[in-house]
Formats: structure tokens, C-alpha cells, sequence
């Protein structure tokens, strides 16, 4: 009978094994982590029905979204699959429909707004870069300083989602802060350390905590979060009349479709369209 202790290192190991990102690795260690803690007992002696207990719990008690439900329904299945090499009846444990509702877009004014209340220089470059390129929160936090390729104007995202590697745009705005960023804090390996750890990379938290700061402070009452960064440069780049393919490229995305959702963001008046009820020869007035 194997220890919760046991059976993480196990987990650990597999998931190095298959060479899942970093981030993947940590999710489902500590989804495992949680899931054996909530029951007190390592996952040998845990079972189909307290998966589908657990996931009711999060899912009614605890209130979580449905990404987040399904992130757990992933490592456990990778769990009992992989490491425990027990089969699952998946019809059993069923992951969430997700219900994606449109954010929040930020207006470019309100994006201006926000790096003009910026006071600090690390702060509004960190902000800048993930808008500029258009960046997931984990890509900018793990940005080196040998990322920036400033000869071709992009940045190298290095184990992007999926694991992939891509090139995001470097704009001429960002390169000029980076440049005044890098004089002023002589970064050497990672472009932006932690403060409480100088031996590496600031943390999401960080920048998580960092963007709401300037938020509040710009005054700007919309329910959002740092991702919106990114949501908001791939609308305003779809409103500018950038090919969406393009913008698929530059968001690393696999599939198109996830690209597509931004279509439905578009301001209709940024369409210039007419409607074809309006290019129908004109009617005669009825009297009646």
C-alpha cells in the first residue's frame, strides 16, 4: 500500500517522464496534493465515487468555475490513468461544459489610462509587454533577457501553452521601455525578478497584484483581470483590420476557432458594415 507521500512522487515522476510543461506538472501534483488531503487518504485507497464526491464539492460547495472543476478532473484522470494505472468509467466523471462569456474589453483610452498611472518603471514595462505582444500571464513572468530579439522586433515565448515556442510581437513603444527598463535594473537571466526571491522570476501573483494596484488607481470599474491585456490586443488589432490569421499566429494559438471568439468582441460600429435590407431597391410607402 503506497504513502499520499508515495504516490505524489510517483505522479512527479510520470509527468517529467511525458515532459509536460512546467506548468503542467504543477497543476496536477497539486490538484493530487488536494484531492488526497480532502479525504486524508493517499489515492490507492480512494475510488471512482470519491472523484465524482470530490468534484461535486468543489463544484457546489466551494463554488468553483467550470475551468477550474476541469482542471482537476484532468490531473485526477492522469492520476488513476497514468500513474495508478487504473482504468476510469470517464462517462462517470464528466468534465464541465464551459460557459465562456464575453470580458470585458478595455477601450485603448482605458489602456492609456492605466500605463499613465503607472509610477514605476518595472511595473508599467511589465504591463506594457504583456499588452504589446499580446502575452499569457505565465509567458511574461518566464521572459529572459536573451528573449528579446530586437534585430527582428519580436520576442521568443519560450514553452508557450501546449508547450510550443513562438514569436510575439515586439513593438517599437515596448522595445523603448524595455531598453529604459534595462538600464535602469541591469537584469541578467530572467527580464523580470521576483523581489522576495532574487534568484529568479517574479511570480503570477505578482503581476497579478501589480495590475489591480494601477487598476484602482486609474480608476477604471470594470470587472477584469491582467488577461484582458491580452484579450484587449487581439481585439484592437481585429479592429485595426489585422487578418485574423495573423493575429492566430502571434496569439499562438493551435486552432483557429480560439481565435474566432474575438470576432464576437468586435465593436459593430469598427465593421463598417451595411446591412443588406438597406441595399434592397427602395419600397413605395403603403398608405394603408
Amino acid at each position: 500500500m503506497m504513502t499520499k507521500e508515495q504516490v505524489l512522487e510517483k505522479l512527479k515522476f510520470d509527468v517529467e517522464l511525458r515532459g509536460l510543461s512546467k506548468h503542467t506538472q504543477d497543476e496536477y501534483y497539486t490538484k493530487a496534493k488536494i484531492f488526497q488531503n480532502h479525504f486524508d487518504k493517499p489515492a490507492t485507497e480512494l475510488g471512482e465515487e470519491d472523484i465524482r464526491t470530490f468534484l461535486h464539492y468543489l463544484t457546489v460547495e466551494k463554488g468553483l468555475t467550470s475551468g477550474s472543476v476541469n482542471s482537476y478532473n484532468s490531473g485526477l484522470r492522469f492520476l488513476y490513468g497514468v500513474t495508478l494505472n487504473i482504468n476510469l468509467n470517464c462517462k462517470q466523471i464528466p468534465r464541465h461544459r464551459r460557459k465562456r462569456k464575453f470580458p470585458d474589453i478595455l477601450t485603448q483610452e482605458e489602456i492609456q489610462t492605466l500605463f499613465t498611472a503607472c509610477d514605476n518603471l518595472r511595473d508599467k514595462c511589465i504591463l506594457m509587454t504583456i499588452y504589446g505582444a499580446g502575452l499569457r500571464l505565465n509567458e511574461v513572468v518566464c521572459l529572459k533577457v536573451s528573449d528579446i530579439k530586437s534585430d527582428k522586433m519580436q520576442l521568443l515565448i519560450r514553452n508557450g501553452k501546449g508547450g510550443k515556442d513562438r514569436y510575439a510581437l515586439l513593438s517599437q513603444s515596448n522595445l523603448e521601455i524595455l531598453r529604459d527598463y534595462w538600464k535602469a535594473y541591469l537584469p541578467k537571466e530572467w527580464l523580470f525578478y521576483s523581489r522576495v526571491n532574487s534568484a529568479t522570476h517574479i511570480t503570477s501573483r505578482a503581476v497579478q497584484n501589480i495590475f489591480h494596484k494601477y487598476l484602482k488607481k486609474s480608476r477604471i470599474t470594470k470587472n477584469v483581470t491582467v488577461h484582458i491585456l491580452r484579450h484587449s490586443f487581439a481585439t484592437h488589432l481585429l479592429e485595426s483590420g489585422t487578418n485574423i490569421f495573423h493575429i492566430k499566429q502571434l496569439l499562438g494559438h493551435s486552432d483557429i476557432s480560439s481565435t474566432c471568439f474575438y470576432l464576437h468582441l468586435l465593436n459593430i460600429e469598427s465593421l463598417n458594415a451595411t446591412s443588406p435590407l438597406d441595399m434592397l431597391p427602395k419600397m413605395e410607402k403603403s398608405n394603408g
